[in-house]
């Protein structure tokens, strides 16, 4: 994510009215989502999505592209994230560094943020302020003038970007060796900021190369969702993007990541205090119905103090100091991992052990009826929650469209949360989390 940009009023904060009301549903009620939207795509191939609600006078203007760092290749890597950069450093209408000072100046604000799967871009602005976002983003889509001294400087940042969040972060550096072992094949294994070696030999020509393949209005979806005019919104739409040209369409990413044939380790050895280890398990991508499952997995394992690797690694052995896990989802399939920090004196084969001892009780034994209840409510009141702002919807919505090719997934969640059963998620513990599908990166600690 580009640097944070504080603006004078600040839109996103503002509830919007779900169908089941403003507050998420008390334990055991039943939540429902519905998206009352416009969609159309223009002549050009953009896709727009509109939300009309007029609840607050409030705007969220979110333009997703469908490029992140697996359409990437060896020497450009990082070049995704570079560009989302570069989009906010000046195009024919408004010069170097004027995006954010004229948004600024009318109360708004912007960020960015770059993924694997997808690169977005937001402006969060009072309600009148819609044709100032419209003119502002169809001028760097169109226009976007890449100078070479802005290249330049603008690496110098990402570079030290790269600096502050990997090369000097014991976590991020282990975060990276982990996706490097894991993956032998796909572009998941190099980090969406880049390789250093591939940021430093970036150039324009690259640049503009990427730029007309990825940033077209055919591989761009635009969502406005807050207080406006659907009508006028949707005339000035066509007014400021028909003439943006089409562009041949990127080619896919076809590499698939062959099935991993036994554990794979790794040392990550830095000047550190504390041991620390990462283990990873392949998972499938987002088109399978294991993906509930499994996020409910993630709750019952490390959700909060009452969860089973909490309770048995920090509050009952006093081995770690903190355990997560995590599991994003993603268009291909990619990792479910723990992330744990050891105490003073532990060993990291302690967390081990505890790790592989749950999932192989839960593939055998399934879980506690209370714990599959807490962890489905859990999760659709977080997700339903994300959903009450009127940035969160119009980002969620950006977001299921590109990794399912449809948002109207979005209003199914909640129900597939509440449908997982005992049998579903013994046996994605049971499917997913074997010894020769693992990979495990340890920190040893130097002094």
């Amino acid at each position: 994510m580009r640097r944070i940009i504080p603006a004078a009023a600040v839109a996103a904060a503002v509830l919007l009215v779900l169908s089941a009301g403003a507050a998420p549903a008390a334990a055991g009620e039943k939540i429902e989502v519905a998206i009352d939207a416009t969609v159309e795509t223009l002549d050009n191939g953009l896709k727009v999505i509109l939300v009309e609600d007029h609840s607050v006078p409030v705007i969220s203007y979110q333009t997703f592209f469908r490029v992140g760092a697996r359409n990437e290749r060896a020497g450009i890597t990082g070049i995704s994230h570079f560009m989302e950069h570069m989009m906010f450093n000046g195009a024919d209408k408004y010069g170097p560094k004027e995006f954010d000072a004229v948004l600024e100046a009318n109360g708004g604000y912007s960020n960015a943020f770059t993924s694997a799967d997808m690169t977005a871009y937001y402006e969060d602005i009072s309600s009148d302020g819609l044709e100032l976002c419209i003119d502002l983003d169809s001028d760097r889509m169109k226009s976007l003038k890449l100078d070479p001294k802005f290249i330049v400087s603008e690496m110098d940042v990402v570079k030290e970007e790269r600096r502050l969040r990997i090369d000097n972060s014991v976590q991020g550096q282990m975060r990276e060796d982990l996706d490097a072992l894991a993956f032998k094949a796909h572009s998941y294994k190099w980090p969406v900021i880049g390789w250093m070696s591939d940021l430093e030999a970036i150039d324009r020509d690259d640049c503009v190369e990427y730029f007309r393949t990825f940033y077209a209005p055919n591989n761009a979806i635009l969502i406005v969702a807050g207080d406006f005019d659907t009508k006028k919104a949707m005339k000035l739409i066509h007014e400021y993007y028909d003439d943006i040209p089409a562009r041949e369409p990127s080619q896919a990413v076809r590499t698939v990541e062959p099935e991993q044939m036994g554990e794979r380790r790794g040392e990550v050895h830095r000047k550190a205090e504390l041991p620390a280890v990462m283990i990873s398990y392949h998972t499938p991508d987002i088109a399978s119905g294991d993906i509930y499952a499994l996020d409910v997995l993630q709750k019952i394992l490390t959700g909060g103090r009452s969860s089973r690797l909490y309770r048995k690694l920090v509050r009952e052995t006093g081995a770690a100091m903190s355990v997560r896990a995590s599991f994003p989802w993603r268009i291909d399939p990619y990792l479910f991992s723990f992330n744990i920090k050891m105490k003073p004196g532990r060993e990291t084969a302690e967390a081990e052990e505890a790790v592989y001892a749950a999932l192989i009780d839960i593939a055998e034994n399934g879980v506690l009826d209370e714990e599959l209840s807490r962890a489905k409510n859990v999760l659709e009141a977080d997700f339903v929650r994300s959903m009450q702002k009127v940035n969160g919807r119009a980002s969620k919505i950006g977001r299921y469209e590109i990794l399912f090719g449809d948002y109207r997934e979005i209003m199914n969640v909640p129900g597939r949360y509440r449908a997982v059963t005992n049998d579903e998620v013994r046996g994605a513990a049971k499917k997913y989390f074997s010894s020769r599908n693992r990979t495990v990166v340890t920190l040893v600690p130097e002094a």
